[in-house]
């Protein structure tokens, strides 16, 4: 699969615009959980892969390619983190989590309901 490059054809967009061309690296295999992870703190691969639920050498090595193709990932001191860009895109992610949260209560209320009628 090729880079998710704005202005190229990505996943549901023939122009490559570059809202889906993100959304299409977004939604690679732990593409935005290693973003994730990079945001809490700088890693060195085998803490990186560790903190993905253990994910495969193989495909982390790839990912993290990736990112740095995109300019989301760099090298750093202690091992992996994330670019000025990374960072930014981290901050637009991070107010997710709260949201999730409660939409992750509902849906076990809405689950507990079900099972109660």
């Amino acid at each position: 699969m090729s880079l998710p490059i704005p202005g190229t054809q990505v996943r549901g967009s023939k122009t490559g615009k570059p809202i889906m061309a993100l959304f299409d690296l977004l939604g690679r295999t732990w593409c935005l959980g290693i973003i994730w992870q990079l945001s809490l703190d700088n890693a060195t691969f085998r803490q990186l892969q560790a903190r993905c639920e253990d994910i495969s050498p193989t495909l982390l090595n790839t990912r993290l390619k990736e990112l740095f193709q995109l300019d989301l990932v760099q090298k750093t001191p202690q091992g992996y983190g994330l670019t000025p860009h990374g960072k930014a895109l981290a901050l637009l992610i991070k107010p997710m989590a709260p949201w999730a949260r409660q939409w992750a209560d509902n849906i076990q209320r809405l689950k507990e309901d079900d099972s109660h009628a």
